[in-house]
C-alpha cells in the first residue's frame, strides 16, 4: 500500500520558499486503516457520502478479528472523547504503512499515548488483511482528491500569511516537513496536531468550514519551535515567570511544564491577535489569552508593534525581543491577573515540544565555544573556535568562528588582532547577525583610534545589512550619533 496522495503540493509557484516536497496536503494510509478499524468496531464517523461506501465494504467482508478489536477499544477507552481518538491518531503516525504497521520509534522514543496500545499492531495487521483495506483505499481516492481541491486555496493562504508576518525566507530547517493530513473517516470537525522531531502534522476531518486558523496555528509552531529551541538560553532567563502560569486552571499541563513551549504559544497567540482586524477585537483576544494562562501574550502583543515597524525577520528579532522582557514589570502585571476557570471553545490544541534539529559536529563545537565565551573562559573559547575551522569548510561557520576569535582578542586588549579577525569575518559568508555586529565592532575600534570617518562607514555598513539584528541596528545608530 505504497501509493502516496501528494497530488496537492502547496505553493509550488506562488511561494518558492516553501519546498514543494516538504509542504503539502496528503493522506496517511496507516491512519486510514486505523480509522476504518474504529468504524468497524462501532465508532462514530463523519456523515459523508463515503461513509456509506465504507459501511457497505466492511459488511461485505468476514472480519474475524472484529470482536478482538471491539474488546481492545473498550479496554483502552478514555473518558475524554478527544483523548480516546488521539491515541489512535498517534499510533498511525508512529508506525510504517500497511500491511506491516511496524513501529518507527526506538524504545524510549515512543509517544506516551502509544505506549499504552501494546498489542494493537497484530490486530491491525489482521484487520487490514481480512477487511481488504487496500481496495477501500483505492475507492477513497476521488474523495481525497475532492478534499485536496477544496483545501488547497485556504491552506495556501494560511501558510503565506504566516511566512509573510514572520518575514520567513525559507520553510524552516532542511529535512523538516509540515503536512496537512486529510482524514475522511474520522468524526466531523476534528483537528489533531502532532510533532515528532522534524515532522509536523495537522490532521483534519470532514467539516463544513475549513479550519484555516488551526492550520495556520500549527504552521506557526513549525516555524517558531526551532527558534525558541535555538535561543533557549535567552528564553529561559525569563523562566521564573512560569510560576504565574501554574495557577491557571484551564492551561494545559504541557505548557506549565515547558517554558519554551509556553513562550512559543504566547507569541503565536499575540501574532494571531495582530492579524485580527479591529483594535477592540485584538485587545479582547489578548485579554482572554492572559485569563487562560498565556502569561506572555500581552508583552508580545505590544512588542510586535515595534517588530512590524522594522525590517528584520523573526529569526533574528526573537532573541532581542525575549531579552527585553522586564521581569519586574511583567511580575507586577501578572500579580493582579484573575485566571478563568472556564475552558473556552477556541483554545488551541496542545503541542509536544519536538527535539531540536540535529546539529552537525562543527555547529555543536561552535555552540560550545559560544557558551565558553559567555562564561568568559576566553582561552578555552578561543581553542574551541579554532577547532571549528578544522572541522568544516563551511564559510558561514568559519565567519562565526573568526567573529568569536575577534571578540576574544578585543577583550584580551589586542585591538589590532581583533580588527584583522573582524575583517576576516567579513571576507567569508557571515550570516546577517554576524555581519552586522562585525561592522559595529569595527566602527567602535575606529572610534577608539579617532578615525571618525572610518567608524561612520562601518556603522552605515551595519545598517545596510539585510536582516541585521535589532541589537546591532541600535548599536550602529548610537555609534552614528556620537559627536566627532
Amino acid at each position: 500500500m505504497k501509493h502516496t496522495l501528494a497530488i496537492a503540493t502547496l505553493l509550488v509557484s506562488a511561494l518558492p520558499a516553501l519546498a514543494a516536497d516538504q509542504n503539502k496536503l496528503d493522506a496517511n494510509p496507516s491512519l486510514f486503516s486505523v480509522m476504518a478499524a474504529l468504524q468497524a468496531a462501532g465508532y462514530k464517523t463523519a456523515d459523508t457520502p463515503f461513509a456509506e461506501i465504507v459501511r457497505t465494504h466492511l459488511a461485505a467482508h468476514k472480519i474475524e478479528v472484529k470482536s478482538e478489536l471491539e474488546n481492545f477499544f473498550a479496554s483502552h477507552r478514555k473518558k475524554d472523547a478527544a483523548a480516546d481518538l488521539a491515541q489512535y491518531v498517534s499510533f498511525a503516525f508512529s508506525v510504517s504503512e500497511p500491511p506491516e504497521f511496524a513501529m518507527k520509534f526506538k524504545p524510549g522514543e515512543i509517544p506516551p499515548d502509544v505506549e499504552g496500545l501494546e498489542g494493537f499492531t497484530p490486530l491491525m495487521v489482521r484487520f487490514h488483511r481480512e477487511a481488504e483495506i487496500d481496495q477501500l483505499w483505492e475507492k477513497a481516492q476521488p474523495y481525497f482528491e475532492a478534499e485536496f481541491r477544496r483545501y488547497q486555496g485556504p491552506v495556501m493562504g494560511a501558510l503565506l500569511e504566516a511566512n509573510g508576518y514572520l518575514r520567513n525566507p525559507t520553510s524552516g530547517y532542511m529535512g523538516r516537513t509540515f503536512q496537512v493530513i486529510m482524514d475522511i473517516l474520522g468524526p466531523s470537525n476534528q483537528v489533531q496536531t502532532r510533532s515528532y522531531r522534524d515532522d509536523y502534522y495537522i490532521v483534519v476531518t470532514p467539516a463544513a468550514e475549513i479550519r484555516t486558523a488551526d492550520i495556520r496555528h500549527a504552521y506557526f509552531h513549525y516555524l517558531l519551535d526551532p527558534l525558541f529551541i535555538k535561543y533557549s538560553e535567552v528564553v529561559n532567563k525569563k523562566k521564573s515567570l512560569v510560576d504565574f502560569a501554574l495557577g491557571a486552571p484551564v492551561l494545559d499541563e504541557s505548557f506549565k511544564s515547558d517554558f519554551l513551549l509556553l513562550s512559543t504559544e504566547c507569541l503565536i497567540k499575540a501574532i494571531e491577535s495582530r492579524l485580527t482586524k479591529g483594535d477592540e477585537k485584538r485587545k479582547e483576544l489578548v485579554k482572554q489569552d492572559l485569563a487562560e494562562g498565556y502569561i506572555l501574550t500581552p508583552y508580545f502583543a505590544t512588542a510586535l508593534i515595534a517588530y512590524e515597524k522594522q525590517e528584520a525577520g523573526m529569526r533574528v528579532y526573537l532573541p532581542d525581543m525575549m531579552a527585553a522582557i522586564d521581569l519586574r514589570k511583567e511580575s507586577d502585571r501578572l500579580d493582579g491577573v484573575q485566571f478563568t476557570s472556564t475552558r473556552p471553545e477556541r483554545s488551541a490544541p496542545a503541542f509536544q515540544r519536538p527535539e531540536a534539529p540535529a546539529l552537525d559536529p562543527a555547529e555543536q563545537t561552535l555552540e560550545a565555544a559560544e557558551k565558553l565565551y559567555g562564561a568568559r573562559q576566553l582561552d578555552k573559547a578561543a581553542e574551541t573556535y579554532r577547532k571549528v575551522l578544522e572541522q568544516t569548510t563551511n564559510q558561514s561557520l568559519h565567519a562565526r568562528s573568526y567573529y568569536g576569535l575577534a571578540r576574544i582578542a578585543v577583550l584580551q586588549k589586542d585591538p589590532e588582532l581583533g580588527e584583522k579577525l573582524f575583517h576576516k569575518t567579513l571576507e567569508l559568508s557571515p550570516d546577517a547577525q554576524t555581519h552586522g555586529w562585525a561592522e559595529v565592532y569595527l566602527g567602535r575600534l575606529a572610534d577608539v583610534t579617532g578615525d571618525r570617518e572610518q567608524a561612520t562607514q562601518h556603522y552605515q555598513s551595519a545598517l545596510a545589512v539585510e536582516g541585521v539584528s535589532p541589537g546591532a541596528r541600535q548599536a550602529a545608530e548610537q555609534g552614528l550619533k556620537k559627536q566627532k
